[in-house]
């Protein structure tokens, strides 16, 4: 099922564009491609909420919903939905423009969870919010 999605003005942490390179035998671009960048689209609210480093320790869920095409036009929403003395759990989604549609469709969405680290990488506690 493809769903149809509006923005309502909001903006995506992160838009990007597959490449050829990206793409599996099916012609689909790699789950682990669009995993990589939610990863990345998570991390930066995680580190913008923690004020330094962060290190990825869970992907706790992940649905694909629909392929991801090389010529599709990504849009990654990442937003905190929990924090703890030292995790931040963030939930992200993945939309797509396609060339002949005029909205986004919902494609993969998951929640990833990161600590805030120190230089040495171990948890140091989130600063107060």
């Amino acid at each position: 099922m493809t769903t149809h999605l509006e923005n309502n003005g909001r903006q995506p942490t992160i838009r990007t564009t597959p490449m050829p390179s990206d793409i599996n035998h099916n012609g689909h671009v790699f789950g682990g491609w669009i995993l990589s960048q939610m990863d990345l689209a998570g991390g930066i609210v995680a580190i913008r909420r923690a004020g330094g480093q962060v290190a990825t320790v869970a992907v706790n869920a992940m649905t694909f919903f629909t392929p991801v095409l090389v010529s599709d036009w990504i849009s990654i929403y990442a937003d905190i939905v929990k924090t703890g003395r030292t995790s931040i759990t963030v939930h992200i989604e993945v939309r797509v423009m396609r060339r002949d549609e005029t909205r986004e469709i919902r494609v993969t969405e998951g929640t990833f969870t990161y600590v805030r680290i120190d230089d040495k990488a171990r948890p140091k506690p989130l600063p107060s919010a």
